[in-house]
Parts: structure tokens; sequence; C-alpha cells
């Protein structure tokens, strides 16, 4: 088994963290994990993207190959649609819906979300509301990875596991805090 993710979105919206809670959730249970540097305009608001590999055997590279990826998991709408040429036929784009208005001439948002509803599977989560509904607008990262974890080849409780070790060593309260997160978006529909 091999499961390959294009985590995408802009400078400062935590596509980092997200990968980082995914991969030591798999490394948890055991599986193998290889992933690429984050790419993209270090500045924030810049578009930024990571390739995340997972597999019960040996990978090879770090890289997803085009038409390859089972999961775009996107901070932002726009980034998510950026990077479909990587995703499989029945992949499936998890992102975010609201955006991150950081060119003038951003597109409208409701063709955005046409064009994400027409793919054969898709998700769009109202992240930022669950976010605030969690009690920080920063966990808005951690409500993408709870949508997602029905399609991760990762245990909830791995998940769990690797949220806790994360923030922990941080501030306790803030445990708590994206564990509520992770839970909202495992719930959201």
């Amino acid at each position: 088994m091999t499961y390959d993710i294009i985590l995408a979105g802009v400078g400062g919206q935590g596509v980092l963290s997200l990968a980082t809670i995914i991969a030591r959730a798999a490394m948890i249970d055991g599986l193998e994990v290889r992933q690429s540097e984050v790419h993209g305009m270090s500045q924030r608001g810049g578009g930024v993207q990571a390739h995340m590999r997972i597999s019960d055997t040996k990978i090879s590279s770090d890289l997803v190959p085009t038409g390859g990826a089972d999961m775009i998991l996107a901070m932002e709408p726009i980034e998510g649609l950026r990077y479909l040429s990587f995703l499989k036929p029945e992949g499936i784009l998890i992102t975010a819906a609201e955006p991150f208005i950081n060119i003038s001439d951003y597109p409208q948002i409701e063709d955005i979300h046409a064009a994400i509803k027409k793919l054969p599977r898709n998700r769009l989560v109202y992240a930022e509301t669950l976010a605030r509904e969690a009690g920080n607008l920063r966990t808005t990262n951690m409500v993408l990875v709870g949508a997602a974890c029905q399609n991760l080849p990762v245990s909830e409780k791995a998940l769990s596991q690797s949220v806790h070790d994360t923030f922990a060593t941080k501030d306790p309260r803030l445990v708590e805090i994206n564990m509520k997160a992770l839970k909202l978006g495992e719930e959201s529909k």
C-alpha cells in the first residue's frame, strides 16, 4: 500500500504543521513516510505545497508523480485546484471552503466552489468556522486533518496521539483546542 498526498496552501496557513501531524500519525501506526520540503514562496501569502508519501513498504522517492496523488489536502480552495494535475482520477480533493484572497483578481468564490464540486470526489469544509468553534482560528489545519481522516491510511488513535505529542510540549491548553478542532473536522459534512 502506498498513499500519496499533495498538501497545498498559502504561506502562514500551517501547511507544515498539517504535514507534521499526518506524518507522525503514520509513523505511530508503523508506516513509512517520505515528505518533500514545503515548496513555494517563503513569504506570508505566497503559494506553498508539499508532497507526502505513506507506505507499508520502503518508499524510493519523496515526490508524488503527476496523476499519482490519492488526495490533495488544501488550506485554500484555489490552491487545491492548482494541483489537480497530480490527482488520480479516483483521488479526492479536500479543501477549506474559505478563500485566502491575496491577489486583486481573485476569481469569484462561487466559481471556484462550482469547479471543485464538479470533481468526482471532493469535500469543501468550512474550516475557519469550525476552527473558531474549537476556540482558535489557527486550528484550521487541524479541522482539515479531521475532515481528511476517513481517507487517510492512518488510525484515528494515531492522529490523536500525534496532535497530543505535537502540542503538549508547547502549551497543554493547545492540546485540548486542537483535539476539538480535529473532532469537529471529522464530524463535518
